[in-house]
């Protein structure tokens, strides 16, 4: 099906919102910025999951509900092509590192894993969980030579080079495994995240069990949705359940860091639009301490707010509002590098957004050569002027 894009190149409007009650001390003031692109990805009432990006930013992949995922250009929204083949619902999609760069992963309910060239577009090969769906995956281990996946509620490890099975971890959740992470810098250390609100430590040297290879284990106490690192040692762990709490862990001596079991009404309560009503993710730039949790509306708004969790733990008024681009819940947040050079930073693109009204949209940054390293836009802040100087932070 042939891709429509639309330019609508706009302004950045100021505008003042009214506060939701009396309780607020200030009124926000406003900058809404225009889209550089929307793109309707398909026609009907299908929808974005998931946009990753190639390890060099020259390419994107975009999961969606028609069980396809589609490429385009970061860069200019460029379409290039599709692959198909997955019978069911689209879980996760990865591209490969340096080493196989045009290598794109899917994992889906039809129980399989697949690898595309995404140059033919062509599936290069594909492993299966049986009767299982599966919902996440993760390369890594010691030698880089493993592929672990959330099959059900077991986790299957692969040698990925010859594609056999090496373990089966059976007992460690019992129910659906909805994320899967090896820990960056630390290859043989394994996380796993569960529907029966468990996050479980394992050590994936030698041959993996369930009995010698479990390190630890945290009870969040609900459904897990997502999790995440941060930090500069990677040793904190952020949690997104599917009840929007959020919480903070250091996973290697599982202590608590941060609840934020109120985490919406923390977040609503820093702004005068429409209350948060999801969140799709956290960011965290690569470098540093400093964490965002980006919620959004049914509206289809995203707001990016500053997670404070030294100290008396709060959520932070938004430092980035993306409005004006979907109409109705997104689904993904691709924000772009903070230093990316000739590619997308020089088209002064600050990232992309995908939704269930299926569209793409490219959220244009502020060129000020003052804040040319950051992944934010001062033309897309809504801060309380009471709170500016308190609050403001740069995320790079």
């Amino acid at each position: 099906m042939e891709e429509e894009g639309t330019e609508m190149e706009m302004e950045a409007e100021e505008s003042q919102s009214q506060p939701k009650s009396q309780s607020c001390d200030n009124v926000n003031s406003i900058k809404r910025f225009g889209l550089k692109n929307s793109i309707q990805t398909n026609f009907g009432d299908d929808y974005v999951f998931e946009i990753v990006p190639k390890n060099d930013w020259s390419l994107m992949a975009v999961s969606l509900s028609t069980n396809a995922v589609k490429l385009y250009s970061p860069a200019t929204g460029q379409y290039s092509g599709e692959c198909k083949g997955h019978s069911s619902t689209i879980n996760q999609i990865s591209f490969s590192g340096p080493s196989t760069p045009h290598v794109l992963h899917s994992c889906s309910s039809d129980g399989t894993i697949r690898a595309w060239d995404t140059r033919s577009f062509h599936e290069v090969w594909s492993v299966t969980a049986g009767s299982q769906e599966i919902f996440c995956f993760s390369f890594g281990g010691s030698t880089d030579y493993l592929l672990a996946a959330g099959c059900g509620s077991q986790i299957q490890f692969w040698d990925w080079r010859n594609k056999k099975q090496v373990a089966c971890l059976e007992e460690s959740h019992v129910e659906d495994v909805t994320q899967v992470h090896f820990v960056p810098n630390d290859q043989n250390k394994f996380v796993s995240a569960s529907v029966d609100g468990l996050i479980c430590i394992f050590d994936t040297g030698g041959d993996i069990n369930d009995d010698d290879h479990l390190e630890s284990v945290i009870n969040v106490g609900t459904s897990i949705g997502k999790v995440g690192f941060f930090g500069e040692t990677n040793k904190h762990l952020w949690c997104l359940t599917h009840i929007e709490t959020l919480s903070l862990w250091d996973w290697k001596d599982g202590q608590n860091v941060a609840s934020f079991e109120n985490a919406r009404s923390l977040a609503s309560d820093g702004w005068t639009l429409d209350d948060v009503d999801y969140f799709v993710d956290c960011h965290y730039p690569g470098e540093g301490e400093n964490l965002w949790v980006i919620g959004g509306t049914v509206a289809g708004t995203v707001c990016y707010f500053p997670v404070n969790y030294r100290g008396v733990a709060t959520i932070g008024p938004p430092e980035a509002v993306l409005v004006g681009g979907h109409t109705a819940v997104v689904r993904s947040v691709l924000p772009m590098p903070s230093v990316q050079g000739k590619s997308a930073q020089s088209h002064g693109i600050f990232g992309w957004t995908g939704g269930e009204d299926g569209r793409l949209c490219c959220w244009l940054s502020d060129d000020s050569s003052e804040i040319n390293r950051s992944w934010i836009s001062n033309a897309m802040v809504m801060r309380s002027p009471k709170t500016h100087k308190k609050n403001r932070r740069n995320p790079y």
